[in-house]
């Protein structure tokens, strides 16, 4: 989620790190896939899919928030990861011990860690607008579950959510509506990069604005990171995707590298 409102903007879903399935090998080839509700539906993980073929070293995998906390700390992307001109956000982070979670009211709310969540961290950072281009945001979000079960059960959760809010409150003047959502286990869509995926598009809307939305949300392991994007004026979908795609790629490495792991 963008989360840099409430949760951050709790949830300045701003890419709700994003994307749509795809059939390509990359997680920018998911986000540039088609989607739809039914698809989503149709895409869910079984209890069969809980399984994790990342083989990390059992030593490594953290058992204590304070662990934790520092593999969120290490994998999460700060500004200049993204590339040339990016920047912290006036809000560059989440609140020490929360979560962003999507209430029974369709609003994004900042919690308390859940018994089964070690931490979760939220970094925003933003490309200034120049000439006839505007403001690119995005979020970088790193949780650490407590097991690759609990881990399995956010992504799932995360996957329906789309269909449970097709319409989210940010903050009070801000929105993302118009949202579709798919899961991409792996094996299945050209996934050969995370254990689980789901990619969700929409658009944002901010007063009278309206801009395009790209969220997604991989696992490895107990670990799940989420890439989302908040477009803008003079900005392409494709040139969106290949942020979320450096954003996704580069987690991805820091997790296989932090934990010492492998493919299974």
């Amino acid at each position: 989620m963008f989360l840099s409102g409430c949760s951050a903007g709790a949830a300045e879903h701003a890419g709700k790190s994003e994307p749509k399935a795809s059939g390509s090998s990359t997680p920018s080839a998911a986000a540039s896939g088609r989607v739809s509700a039914e698809g989503a539906q149709d895409a869910e993980p079984t209890a069969t899919q809980s399984a994790t073929p990342f083989a990390a070293d059992p030593d490594r995998v953290p058992r204590a928030r304070e662990d934790g906390a520092a593999l969120a700390e290490a994998v999460a992307m700060r500004p200049r990861d993204w590339g040339a001109g990016f920047e912290a956000q006036p809000l560059a982070r989440s609140a020490e011990g929360t979560i962003a979670l999507l209430d029974d009211q369709c609003r994004w709310q900042r919690r308390a860690l859940p018994d089964d969540v070690l931490a979760s961290l939220s970094l925003y950072s933003q490309l200034p607008g120049t000439g006839k281009r505007g403001t690119v945001k995005v979020t970088a979000t790193v949780t650490v579950h407590t097991a690759v079960l609990d881990a399995d059960d956010h992504v799932s959760a995360t996957l329906e959510e789309a269909l449970r809010c097709p319409e989210q409150q940010v903050r009070a003047d801000e929105r993302i509506a118009q949202l579709m959502s798919v899961g991409t286990p792996r094996g299945t869509r050209g996934n050969n990069y995370a254990d689980d995926s789901v990619l969700e598009t929409g658009v944002y809307l901010t007063g009278t604005g309206k801009a395009d939305y790209r969220w997604m949300v991989l696992r490895l392991g107990t670990v799940t990171m989420t890439v989302s994007i908040k477009g803008a004026e003079g900005y392409t979908v494709d040139e969106l995707e290949q942020f979320m795609t450096r954003g996704t790629t580069t987690m991805l490495d820091r997790v296989e590298h932090e934990l010492g792991g492998g493919e299974g």
